[in-house]
């Protein structure tokens, strides 16, 4: 089921039960009931609880684009590295130089047509994809320079190898979701008392009000999907993506 469907139907349900509880609760309230005798600390907690809720959620929405974005310059720093191999392979000898390129794009292919699925469907990395990374440090370690030329490409290609290790595994760190369950379970219980203090000030099935309650309920199913949508940087709609590796290696015709 689509993402975006799932996101309409939590919206629509949101409303619709707003609405049912709403219409039954006035069913049972007496003519001689007076919408004005609402206490005045009632507003005043209701406005505050309001505001606390909308921080906590700026908070959640900001912390998982933060992780999001982050896990997009893992991607971006693992790729950069990969074609800085690439090209600082040059110097070496024909021999050397392919064995190390295809080694590459083995690795860059293998990380964007499979283990990418993997990350977002299982939140973690493949064994596979280590073993192609061994392979390209084995390439250029094994390897003893025979000139000076290639000895002052050699330590840099060395560091290169290990800046896409430490991307790899900042990449594979941040593939699952971050959000803790107990924070979780205080953002949808805060929704249910935010939404359900607007019954506590007496609403009336005019069209002006059961309007404002419906979109101020679907308001907070569609941050809180939002907060779940971020929150897997590279398994939902609004993921990280493999648009460093088609940028540096579009010889391979990847695709997304």
């Amino acid at each position: 089921m689509s993402e975006w469907l799932v996101l309409s139907l939590a919206m629509a349900a949101a409303c619709a039960v707003v609405l049912a509880i709403v219409f039954f609760n006035q069913r049972r309230i007496g003519e001689d009931d007076d919408p004005n005798e609402t206490p005045d600390v009632i507003e005043y907690m209701t406005m505050m609880i309001g505001v606390i809720y909308a921080i906590v959620l700026g908070l959640a929405i900001a912390g998982v684009w933060e992780g999001r974005g982050a896990a997009q310059e893992y991607v971006r720093q693992e790729a950069q590295a990969l074609h800085e191999i690439s090209v600082r392979s040059e110097v070496y000898p024909p021999a050397v130089r392919g064995r190390i390129r295809a080694d590459v794009d083995a690795y860059v292919t293998y990380v964007v047509d499979t283990e990418w699925r993997e990350m977002a469907d299982h939140g973690n990395l493949s064994d596979h994809s280590a073993q192609l990374l061994e392979r390209i440090r084995r390439d250029v370690t094994d390897y003893e320079p025979q000139t000076d030329h290639e000895g002052q490409a050699y330590q840099p290609l060395v560091d290169q190898v290990g800046a896409v290790d430490d991307a790899r595994n900042a990449r594979g760190q941040s593939a699952g979701a971050t959000m803790p369950g107990v924070v979780w379970f205080g953002l949808i219980a805060g929704a249910l008392v935010t939404v359900g203090l607007i019954f506590t000030l007496q609403i009336r099935r005019s069209f002006r009000e059961l309007l404002l309650a419906g979109l101020f309920s679907a308001l907070i199913a569609f941050l809180l999907f939002l907060i779940w949508d971020f929150d897997a940087p590279f398994g939902r709609g609004v993921a990280a993506t493999a648009e460093p590796f088609f940028a540096q290696f579009p010889h391979l015709g990847l695709k997304d």
